[in-house]
This record gives C-alpha cells, structure tokens and sequence, in this order.
C-alpha cells in the first residue's frame, strides 16, 4: 500500500482537503492518505467549518478529520510527504533524520506544472471565495497525483 501525507501549518484547512481530494480520487485498498500539521494549534481538532463546507459543496466529506501535529514518525510511516507551502516544506526537512527522508519531501505543488507559484495560498484569514480557490488548485493538482500514482501501482 502507498502512503501519502498532506502537511500545511494547522491541520485545518488545507491539509485536510488535500487529505480529502487525493482520497476520493484513489483507490483504498492500494492507497492511504492522511494529513497533519507543522505546528500544534489544532490537535484534536476537525477541519476548519469552510474548509468542511466548500469539500462537501464538491461531494467531498472531511467532517470526520482530526487535526494532528507531524511528527518524525511519519518518515518511517509515509511513502510521500506533501507540504502546502515553503515554510511548512521547511519545518519538515528540518526534522528529516538522512536523505531518505528527505528524499519523501515535496511541494503539493509542484506536482501541476501549470501552477508557477509553488505555495498553496493559506485561506484561513479570508472568507468562502478563499477556501473555493483553494479547493479547485488543491483539486487539479490531486487530479494530475491521482493519474500518476494509480500509472505507479498497476
């Protein structure tokens, strides 16, 4: 099975809809998907209300998520490590124990070579249209992971 970690700061916004968007594009007997946080503000916590909102808007339930904070373990754990942004990318890389784990680290983003601006904008400050145009980069980008990944497992 191929396991894959969405990581932004919090663990409410937009990880969890990554979490949620990459999972309901791949099959889940060969593939897992979770999600975590850099930083600790959120632990036990479910997504951000928009967050839930805007995936259910698109038939995506992420109401069942539980915010947690990564951890070193998540090397040994997961096969593919995604950050949302630079800053997050970097708290990450900063716990890797060998080039191993680093070599696990990505950018969501760089995944859609359309999207010149690597860095998943976070919506957390804005409003509705904010978490909307999250979702639909965050929705492309799991499109273009989800046809290369299931390419991998055949």
């Amino acid at each position: 099975m191929t396991r894959i970690l969405m990581v932004c700061l919090g663990n409410i916004c937009r990880s969890p809809l990554a979490h949620g968007i990459l999972e309901s594009k791949l099959n889940n007997q060969l593939f897992y998907v979770d999600s975590a946080g850099t930083a600790a503000y959120h632990v036990g916590n479910k997504p951000d209300h928009r967050s839930i909102q805007v995936a259910l808007n698109n038939d995506i339930d992420i109401s069942t998520q539980s915010a947690r904070q990564f951890k070193v373990s998540d090397f040994d754990t997961f096969d593919f490590i995604y950050a949302m942004d630079s800053s997050n990318y970097n708290n990450i890389i900063s716990l890797a124990r060998n080039n191993e784990d680093l070599g696990k680290v990505k950018l969501f983003l760089e995944e859609n070579t359309q999207i010149s601006n690597k860095n998943v904008p976070d919506p957390y400050y804005g409003d509705i249209s904010d978490f909307e145009y999250v979702f639909d980069i965050i929705e492309a980008t799991s499109t273009i992971m989800a046809k290369k990944l299931q390419k991998t497992n055949i």
